[in-house]
């Protein structure tokens, strides 16, 4: 059994995709992050750095119970541990590279670039074009890589395409102010179109709205989400 923490944003969304595609037993877990949940000493225990998403998989090797936190891990971890979504070995560096590369590139700049033209007190247009040019960036490498391919790896579905679906997902959210956020990426927004037409989406979805989270962005949220905006 997985159990699997979650709060409807980009890195647990890629969790949820993976559980569906898979078809494992899984049970999910909420955590509001807007309630400070994801600092309680029980959930700490699971990801010492507070974020979501994690798993407990109460059946790991030799029957042992395994912890595993930050998406990229957990996707790697499942599907390692289920022999699905991992392409062929000849192209395990590629899928390395791209996972890594969505990983360290397009998700934290991708939350930066949403944070600083969103969340942020006070309006930074430094901030907002290091991280809105940079995205763009990202998209750009993506999309030349994706010319005449339909997937991020190789010749089928892999964790890396179940990976980029969660950013890409939230384009139009990162790309503040474009009506059509990837109409310069047509690539992308081909292959994005053929990711989340999957089934697997749909219920990957409904999962994630399946629980009545905070959405007040009070000073509560405000302090769950930026600690490091507020003095101890």
């Amino acid at each position: 059994m997985i159990r699997f923490y979650f709060h409807p944003t980009p890195n647990p969304a890629k969790v949820a995709l993976f559980l569906e595609e898979a078809g494992i037993e899984y049970e999910a877990l909420p955590v509001d992050t807007k309630k400070g949940e994801q600092y309680s000493d029980a959930f700490l225990k699971i990801n010492p750095n507070g974020k979501v998403p994690a798993i407990v998989d109460t059946d790991g090797a030799g029957g042992k119970e395994v912890r595993v936190f930050d998406s990229s891990a957990i996707l790697l971890y499942l599907a390692e541990k289920t022999g699905q979504f991992l392409g062929d070995d000849a192209d395990r560096g590629e899928l390395l590279s791209w996972l890594f590369f969505i990983a360290s590139g397009v998700g934290p700049f991708s939350g930066q670039a949403v944070h600083f033209q969103h969340a942020a007190p006070q309006p930074l247009d430094y901030a907002v074009n290091r991280y809105r040019r940079e995205i763009e960036r990202h998209y750009g490498v993506l999309n030349t890589h994706l010319a005449g391919r339909d997937h991020v790896v190789g010749d089928s579905y892999t964790i890396a395409d179940i990976s980029l679906w969660g950013w890409i997902d939230r384009a139009p959210v990162v790309m503040k102010g474009e009506s059509i956020p990837l109409e310069s990426f047509p690539h992308l927004a081909r292959w994005f179109d053929f990711v989340n037409s999957r089934q697997a989406v749909e219920r990957a979805r409904k999962l994630l709205a399946s629980h009545a989270f905070k959405t007040e962005m009070d000073d509560v949220a405000k302090r769950a989400l930026f600690p490091s905006n507020f003095p101890k």
